[in-house]
Order: C-alpha cells, then structure tokens, then sequence
C-alpha cells in the first residue's frame, strides 16, 4: 500500500483531531444543557403544582370540566406552543380524576405512594412523562403536573444547533485554512526536492538556506554537510587514481624494458641473469605497491568498523610482524621490543594495528644501514618505533605522511605509502602520528590524539 504524503497525513491528523474535539465538545454541551433544561423545568413544575395546590377544588363538578374545555377550543391557537408538552390532573384521595386539563392530563394514573418527581408512561403510544405530585393545601386532593420528556429533548436539541451552528460553520472555515497553511508551509520542502532532483549527479554545490523554515534547516545543514564530504571524498579518490596510475606506470615501464633486455640478451648469460633480477625486482616493488594500495582502499572501507572494537593481542601482532623482516632485514639489524607490559593500547582491530606494525618496521628496514638498531617502545600513551643511523631533513618531515611522498636521495626503492596508511590507522582508533630526529636516531611516535 503506498504511503500518503506528509501533506494528506497533516490534514487528516488535523481534521479528525478537530472531529473529535468537536465531537467531544457536543456531547458535553449536551449533557450540560440536558442537564440545565431539566432543573429549569422541574422548577417550573414545583411551581405551577404549588399555584394548582393553593386553589379550591371543592367546588368543581363535571360540569365545570366541560364549561372550561369549550372555553379552551374556542381560543385562537396562533402560538407555538406545545399543548402536548405540559398537562396536569386534580384527583381526590379515592383516585378519582375531577379535573384536567382537558389533553394530556387525563392520561396520567394516580398513584398515591410517590410524593414528589417520578417519571411515567401515559397515552396509546406510551410517551414517557416527568410528573411531580403534591397534596391540596386542604389534604383532600392530589395534583398532578408533567411534561414530556420528549419534549426537553427537542428543547436542548434545538439550544446544541443554535450553539454549535457558528461554531461547525467556524470549524469548517479552520480546516480550510489549516489546509491552505500546510500547503503553503510545506513550499520549502517542494522546492529542495525539485532542485535535489533537477540537479545533475556532479553538482554538489550547497542547497539554498534562504527563506528556509528553522524546522528545516537542519535538513539542509545536513545535506549540505553530505554534500561536502562526497565533494572531499571524490577529490580524494580523483588525486588518489591520478597519483597510483603515475606510480604504476614506473614500475610497469620499468618491468617492460627488463623483459625487452632478456629477450636482447641472447646467450649473455650474465646479460639475462641480470635482467632476470631486475625483473625480479620489479615485480616484488610493483607487488608491494599493489598491497599498500589495496591496504589504502580497505581502510576506506566500513567494514572494517565492525572489527575496530577487538581485544589487541600484541603478543600476536608483534611476533608476526618481526617474523615478517626476517627474510627483508639486513643481517646485522636487530629488532627489540621495549616496555611491552606499559602497553596502554588495549582494544582496535588486530588486522589494522598489525598492518601498522608492518608498515612501521618496514620503513626502519629499508631505510636503515646494515648496522642499524630498530627499537619498538610502549609508552604511556602509544608507541614508538625508532631506526639508529637514519636522520630524515627537516623540511621532509611535515610531509612524511602524504600519499606517495619519498624524500629525495633515497636509493632504497618503496612506494611512499606506507606512513600514509600508518596515519590512517592511527586516525581511525583516535591516535595521532608524529616524526623526530634525535642523536642520529629516527622515530615514528604513535601517540593519543589530544
């Protein structure tokens, strides 16, 4: 079933909250008025029986009766008064009715136990009647006086429609004018949806925030916001396929002119076994630049969040990733580990920090001479992995961590990613990287971001 708009919605909730007060507002005033016409006829009731109790009924005879009914048809009824709504009875003790008023009235049963208010059913049709009895100021007489019940219905049938007219008509006129206001309210919406779907998939300049409702704004803030970081994103992906295909095509190239010197070499062994490892060697640097750019393209990815909640097993983490140098490092170059029960860092992704730790060691390998001592060092609020030997120039280091940055003088090949994931790493578990020369010793500081 297809959803209604936000519009229908609103008017709907609109009209059938404003039914219901309506509604509930009718059968209140009703009640109340039911209830107000009651008291005011009962009332007049108690007083017309009072007038009815202080005459003298003594000496009234049949004829008298008869006399008074002539009198009554031969009235001009141009009123519109109810005959039937009113009546009264003048009965003796025995029950006998001496007197009426010549319409409902004589109907009504005598019944000598009630003193006071009852109801009762009279004539063919058995209309229920409201009657009062009281005694004759002599006690010779009881009189009767009732109205239809009927009758106070139609009475406060007729107060509710004279009242709640102005009001219904009122209340129509509301409704027409909520449905107006929401139409109108709801312009801003209509138009970011029309421009968001007349836009073009490339065009992520910023929605218009004029004249927009503060309820709104938000929206657009956040679309806005959205907008910005696809913007930064996409720049990002651009700069990154611009700068992997320039550094693909050095090693491709140089892997094709090694392959052109095997085939040249004929029988020069020397020749071809030369080519052969130069060969060699350009796939192993064009494998390692694959690895690091698959390694940047999953760190973009979210489904690395699910797993950056793990218990760390540095035992783990660092046996493999000094296990890793073996077959790389120089045979002189020693890796320790320091500190490693001050460890702080205690939770992540195991897959992360030991593709950190790999990059980190890496780096210390290749760029340090034979001799060389490379320390990996807990601290209290990160780690540290330090290479002896090695200073890097000051103007080099606030561009260590960019993608595909090696400073100039290096003879040991590599990608120039390898710090770029690091920081990544770092960033994503809410640390910060930074890089220091100090007596000849270089080092790589992983600490908690402030």
């Amino acid at each position: 079933m297809k959803k209604l708009s936000l519009k229908i919605r609103l008017i709907i909730s609109f009209c059938a909250a404003a039914l219901l007060i309506l509604g509930s507002a009718g059968i209140l005033s009703w009640h109340e008025s039911r209830d107000q016409i009651d008291e005011f006829f009962d009332t007049y009731q108690l007083l017309l029986v009072k007038q009815l109790a202080s005459a003298d009924w003594n000496n009234v005879r049949p004829a008298t009766q008869e006399k008074i009914n002539q009198i009554v048809d031969n009235f001009d009824d141009d009123g519109e008064e109810d005959d039937e709504a009113l009546g009264f009875a003048v009965f003796d003790t025995q029950g006998r009715m001496i007197f009426h008023d010549n319409e409902n009235g004589r109907d009504f049963r005598f019944n000598p136990q009630v003193r006071g208010f009852e109801n009762q059913k009279i004539g063919e049709d058995q209309d229920k009647w409201r009657l009062v009895w009281a005694e004759s100021a002599d006690g010779k007489y009881r009189i009767a006086v009732g109205q239809e019940l009927e009758y106070r219905d139609d009475i406060a049938f007729d107060v509710l429609e004279e009242t709640s007219g102005p009001w219904i008509a009122g209340l129509g006129f509301l409704l027409l004018l909520i449905v107006l206001l929401v139409h109108f309210e709801l312009r801003p919406l209509r138009r970011i949806a029309g421009e968001l779907s007349s836009r073009k998939p490339d065009d992520l300049t910023p929605l218009s925030e004029e004249n927009i409702p503060s309820e709104i704004k938000p929206l657009t803030e956040a679309v806005n916001r959205l907008f910005g970081r696809i913007e930064q994103m996409l720049k990002r992906e651009r700069s990154f396929v611009s700068d992997a295909s320039h550094e693909l095509r050095s090693p491709l190239t140089a892997l094709k002119v090694q392959l052109e010197v095997v085939e040249m070499s004929g029988d020069d062994e020397n020749a071809r076994q030369k080519a052969l490892v130069n060969l060699k060697a350009g796939i192993d640097r064009s494998t390692r630049l694959v690895e690091q750019l698959l390694a940047l393209s999953r760190l973009d990815s979210a489904a690395l969040r699910t797993t950056e909640d793990e218990v760390l097993d540095w035992n783990t983490l660092l046996s493999n990733a000094i296990e890793e140098q073996q077959g790389t490092k120089k045979a002189t170059q020693k890796i320790d580990v320091f500190n490693r029960k001050n460890c702080t860092i205690t939770r992540g992704s195991n897959f992360l920090w030991s593709l950190l730790l790999r990059n980190l060691l890496d780096n210390a390998v290749r760029y340090s001479p034979a001799d060389s001592r490379i320390k990996i060092e807990f601290t209290a609020d990160g780690l540290t992995v330090s290479n002896s030997g090695v200073t890097i120039d000051k103007k080099h280091l606030p561009h260590l961590g960019e993608r595909f940055f090696r400073p100039s003088g290096q003879k040991a090949s590599g990608s120039g990613l390898g710090l770029s994931i690091v920081e990544k790493i770092a960033s994503r578990h809410g640390y910060s990287v930074s890089y220091q020369n100090r007596n000849n010793v270089f080092k790589v500081i992983v600490s908690k971001a402030e």
